[in-house]
């Protein structure tokens, strides 16, 4: 991914991550292949480095408190006609990535690493590595949409 601001590559490193990391997908993919939902490249791609990393932390953030944010899309599992539905209404493919606020909301990533927060609403962190430091440092999302599309 791009070249990253000082303050996420600290934070990366203390959940886990270092250059270069590179996990399987396959424990996500299949399981949402199997409910119906495909996983895209880029979402392929972000979770191969940051898939599992795990972000405790809370206090104040840059334009909206930090959150507790989880890397594990199967935190979504059961979850796909969400991510379906929004993807619908946009016109883009959303991929779950896991959860913030410890399941107050849900994230996703779109073919065009575009970072979403996934609720009855739809915001947007970013695209990629810009979307990455939005979502862990605590930015406000854009808001893409404000009422979930009801079939």
């Amino acid at each position: 991914m791009a070249e990253m601001v000082e303050d996420l590559r600290v934070v990366l490193l203390q959940a886990g991550w270092e250059p270069e990391r590179c996990v399987d997908v396959a424990r996500w993919r299949i399981p949402f292949a199997q409910a119906g939902l495909s996983m895209h490249d880029a979402a392929a791609v972000f979770l191969s480095e940051f898939g599992g990393l795990d972000f405790p932390y809370a206090g104040p953030g840059i334009s909206r408190a930090r959150e507790h944010v989880q890397l594990d899309p199967l935190l979504a599992l059961g979850e796909e006609d969400l991510f379906i539905e929004w993807g619908q209404l946009v016109g883009r493919h959303i991929f779950p990535l896991g959860e913030l606020d410890d399941g107050r909301y849900f994230i996703g990533i779109d073919e065009s690493s575009s970072i979403y927060l996934v609720a009855d609403w739809l915001g947007h962190f970013g695209e990629g590595m810009h979307g990455i430091e939005s979502l862990i440092l605590g930015v406000v999302p854009e808001t893409v949409h404000t009422s979930y599309p009801t079939g």
